[in-house]
This record gives structure tokens, sequence and C-alpha cells, in this order.
């Protein structure tokens, strides 16, 4: 059973919002509504002054805080390293949105549900590659099982030493970065 996972080049990250666009389109949400989020951080001072951008979303972690304090188990990991929700079972108490360390839980007031990133789970279901990965145009984003070494995110993880963001946290997050 594969492990799914995301690798984020943030060295080849130029801001676009292409991957957050496509997020939205792909799940019909609300332009206010984000599942995967770019932060952007000033550095240096003027006249030398540039930008770094991170993506953030669910980071579909192995030890899923947001997995332990839900009280319905509407919160769950599946055996391939998807951190989803079950929406009928969801009675809105915002725990699972309170415990995410990412921030990574987005509200919807008017389902009186959160959502989040699902990895696109219904387009790797059927072979297809999720939204962000595909719209990325400038091949920042890649997908695939972290559990076969001979896999691209894989391979990238070690010749390009990416990182878990926040691996203080021992949440086990699946998305990688290389900065």
């Amino acid at each position: 059973m594969a492990r799914y996972g995301l690798v984020v080049d943030l060295t080849k990250c130029v801001g676009c919002s292409s991957c957050t666009v496509a997020c939205q389109a792909q799940w019909e949400l609300e332009p206010e509504e984000r599942w995967l989020r770019l932060e952007i951080q000033e550095e240096g001072s003027y006249p030398a002054v540039s930008q770094r951008f991170t993506t953030v979303q669910c980071m579909h972690c192995d030890d899923a805080p947001c997995v332990r304090v839900c009280p319905t188990g509407a919160n769950y990991k599946r055996k391939d390293g998807l951190v989803l929700i079950h929406e009928a079972r969801c009675i809105g108490c915002k725990y699972c949105v309170v415990a995410c360390p990412y921030q990574a839980r987005v509200f919807n007031e008017e389902r009186g549900i959160p959502g989040k990133c699902r990895l696109c789970d219904v387009r790797i279901q059927k072979g297809v590659l999720p939204a962000c990965v595909l719209a990325c145009p400038a091949g920042a984003r890649y997908f695939g099982d972290l559990d076969d070494p001979n896999s691209e995110v894989s391979r990238l993880i070690v010749i390009k030493k990416a990182k878990q963001i926040r691996p203080d946290l021992r949440t086990g997050p699946n998305i990688y970065y290389v900065r």
C-alpha cells in the first residue's frame, strides 16, 4: 500500500497561487475558502529585498492531532496516508480546527463543518495527479509514494534534502519542502 505525500520545491515556487486556485476550482470552494494557502515572507532590507513563498495545506500527518481530538471519529487516517473527514459524522465542534498546528482547517459556517486538503483523493484513485500539482507552471510540486524509494518524491527528499515543515511538532507530516 502506498503512503502518499508531496514535495514542494520552494526554490522553484514563483508565488503565482495557481495551486490555490486549482484546489478551489477542484472542490468548488468560495473565493475566501482556501484549503491551500500561499504565505509570503519578505527578506532583506532596502534596496536588497526579496520574497520567499511557502505553500501550506493539510500535512496528512502520520500522528494527526485532528484525528486524536475528534470526538465522533469523523476525522480519520487512511492506510494510504491521507487524513480525511467523514462529513456525515462531523458535528462541527471545531476541535480539529483548533488542534491543527498548521492552521490547515477552514471551517465552513454555511455547511457547519471544516474543510481541508484531501490531496485530491478522488483524482488519485483514478490515477490522476492532484490539481495543485498539475496546475503549477513552475513545476514546484511533486506527488507520489513516500514508501517507494524509487518514486520521484522519495528521490527528491534525499537528493534535494527536503524537510518537513515544523518537524519539532512530531506529527510526522507527509508534505516535504525544498528550501
